[in-house]
C-alpha cells in the first residue's frame, strides 16, 4: 500500500488536487504495474503564515500580490 504525500502552500482548487492526486496515482501505476485502488495521495495543505522562504513567510512575500 503506497502512500503518497505532498506539501503545498494552501490556494490551490479541489480540481487540482484531483487532477494532482490522479497524475500521482498514474504515475506510480505505470512504473510499480500495482493496482491504483491502493495507493494512497494525501495532500497537506499548510497555510501561507506557517511556511517560509529565506526567513520570510509566504504570507508576507505575497501580500502585495
Amino acid at each position: 500500500m503506497p502512500i503518497i504525500r505532498v506539501e503545498l502552500l494552501e490556494g490551490r482548487s479541489v480540481d487540482e488536487k484531483a487532477k494532482l492526486a490522479k497524475v500521482l496515482t498514474d504515475a506510480y501505476v505505470e512504473l510499480f504495474k500495482i493496482d491504483p485502488e491502493g495507493i494512497h495521495v494525501i495532500i497537506d495543505e499548510k497555510p501561507l503564515t506557517n511556511w517560509a522562504l529565506g526567513g520570510v513567510p509566504f504570507a508576507e512575500r505575497w501580500k502585495n500580490r
